[in-house]
């Protein structure tokens, strides 16, 4: 464990901007800081963390998003009659 405190979103960014970093990315990066954090192998500035929630809840979001209309493309194929195309 290092001494040095994280911050949790410079450390998913670095100089980015939020829009320039893909969300597969935000999480991944999100899922490896938090998980080393629980497990006590990782300092994270704490009021950081809990500032910096935003760019985690924005991606879990967007994919929430993305994934219900995959969803909803698939109930609606599925409702199709035998023999129709979307």
């Amino acid at each position: 464990m290092t001494d040095r405190e994280l911050n949790f979103a410079r450390e998913i960014l670095g100089e980015r901007s939020y829009r320039d970093v893909s969300d597969e990315e935000v999480l991944r990066q999100a899922e490896r800081l938090l998980s080393g954090w629980m497990a006590g192998e990782t300092r994270m500035e704490r009021p950081k963390l809990y500032d910096h929630y935003a760019l985690l809840l924005l991606a879990l979001t967007r994919r929430t998003r993305e994934l219900e209309a995959r969803l909803a493309a698939l109930e609606a194929r599925a409702e199709l009659p035998p023999g129709q195309q979307p």
